[in-house]
């Protein structure tokens, strides 16, 4: 007889009758886990960003583009060394774009990503008079930003409860059994209804350090996962 998960639910009526994840002790046990796993304690680059930068809005925004399918630790080298020369978004509105692609080549599609982050530096000069928007619909008239770039920077720029949903959130939702959804957007629209949001805030990060280290797309590491007990994937694998 297959065990079923134990994902505990909680009725909330100020959220219209939607019942709202018991999402703290998911989150207690990820943050266990990663707290005694050796060599787990690397800051997000975000969060190092975040930080670093005091929150700033415009080189979070600028770190989140370039973030985009490129390795945490590439993508902190790289934020750092482009804002060393650049010192902020009218400096960089007129930077050569030349220059801008020496200075980020080696992380991922970085042609694509020299012309973005010059156009909406060049935006929020014109457009906002050099001061980043803390509105989606805002962030989402930006060139190359997508709502998880726009969430991002409301999260770790602005503290505005959000849900970023990245490959980590979506591949971990799904796997507990959280949410049963086939793209990001989806997941975000799902996550929104069920998750309290006095834990937006603090969501996206604890996943996405739990999704680089613990559990990761291939080969996860259940063995030292204190989730066991209510993940679906986990409990399927055990029963097949």
């Amino acid at each position: 007889m297959k065990k079923k998960s134990k994902l505990k639910l909680q009725n909330n009526n100020n959220n219209n009758g939607q019942e709202l994840i018991k999402i703290e002790n998911i989150l207690n046990k990820m943050k266990t886990t990663l707290y005694y796993s050796e060599n787990l304690s690397r800051l997000t680059a975000l969060k190092e960003l975040q930080m670093e930068e005091d929150n700033d809005p415009f080189k979070i925004l600028i770190g989140t583009i370039l973030s985009a399918r490129s390795r945490d630790e590439n993508t902190s080298k790289i934020v750092r060394k482009l804002f060393q020369k650049y010192k902020n978004v009218i400096e960089l509105a007129n930077a050569d774009l030349n220059d801008i692609k020496s200075i980020i080549h080696s992380i991922g599609f970085y042609n694509t990503k020299s012309e973005r982050i010059k156009q909406v530096s060049k935006i929020i000069v014109e457009k906002f008079h050099g001061i980043v928007p803390n509105e989606i619909e805002d962030l989402l008239g930006l060139p190359g930003v997508g709502r998880k770039t726009a969430n991002c920077v409301l999260v770790y720029a602005f503290n505005k409860p959000a849900i970023p949903v990245d490959i980590h959130v979506h591949r971990i939702s799904n796997r507990i059994g959280i949410v049963k959804t086939q793209n990001a957007k989806k997941t975000e629209e799902e996550l929104i209804k069920i998750i309290d949001k006095e834990y937006w805030l603090v969501l996206n990060n604890i996943f996405v350090m739990y999704g680089q280290n613990i559990c990761l797309p291939i080969r996860p590491k259940c063995q030292i996962c204190n989730l066991k007990d209510i993940c679906n994937f986990y409990i399927n694998q055990q029963n097949n």
